[in-house]
């Protein structure tokens, strides 16, 4: 993502929608955020705001949510639009904290996506208060790359490593990093690494109700050494 003017782009995200119907997920990967989150939040790609609405749930006093896509952002403002801490601004987030700073700023499956990710989280790292949080999800292990991966315009999947490494080069304290969802790890390969297959709600929504409730607290006992996702969690020192 870069933070140049000119014509806002359009995203057609299937993923995106197939995704919506990851209710018990995205909760989960919330619940890992909600102790960091303070006060003033920004979302970075907030794409039709289904993790906005979630965070709308919590008890922080200001959402700004930053989408640029032109088709996403309509849909974004009209799920924001009941609550008035909540503010869709369409364009790319370039680091300005509105003058205060953020007490924490989030990327949700949203890093992937941007070319020179090492700039953007020197981008939130400016725009942080002292001690503020930066709180990411991205997808991890390079060679679960696929080809849906590249449709919907990720540039990389992660490995811990590599996601600690970038982010204290920008100055943030490691508070976690851990791998995430292991049991995702053989349902992505197959269906999207050997068959080559597209995301459906009905194939997410099922394994949302199934397996999640499960390895959500079995990861919670027992980090796993590996998994389909990072989550990671940084402090502006």
């Amino acid at each position: 993502m870069n933070t140049s003017t000119g014509k806002m782009p359009e995203y057609f995200g299937k993923d995106l929608e197939a995704m919506s119907f990851a209710v018990n997920y995205h909760k989960w990967i919330l619940a890992e955020f909600s102790p960091y989150l303070g006060d003033r939040v920004a979302e970075v790609g907030a794409g039709t705001g289904t993790f906005s609405r979630l965070l709308l749930e919590t008890r922080i006093g200001h959402l700004s949510a930053f989408e640029p896509s032109q088709n996403m952002y309509p849909l974004l403002e009209e799920a924001l639009c009941d609550d008035r801490r909540g503010v869709a601004i369409n364009g790319f987030f370039d680091g300005n904290g509105g003058g205060e700073g953020f007490d924490s700023i989030l990327y949700v499956n949203v890093l992937e996506h941007i070319e020179d990710d090492l700039a953007e989280l020197a981008n939130a790292h400016a725009a942080l208060k002292q001690n503020g949080h930066l709180l990411v999800f991205v997808p991890a292990l390079p060679w679960l790359y696929s080809e849906l991966d590249r449709q919907v315009g990720h540039f990389r999947r992660y490995v811990k490593r590599g996601l600690v490494k970038i982010a204290r080069q920008q100055g943030f304290r490691i508070v976690k990093a851990r791998y995430f969802d292991i049991a995702g790890i053989l349902p992505w390969y197959v269906n999207f690494v050997l068959l080559g297959n597209s995301i459906g709600g009905g194939s997410v929504s099922l394994y949302d109700r199934v397996v999640v409730p499960l390895a959500r607290p079995l990861e919670s006992l027992l980090p796993p050494p590996i998994g389909k996702n990072i989550l990671l969690i940084g402090q502006k020192a």
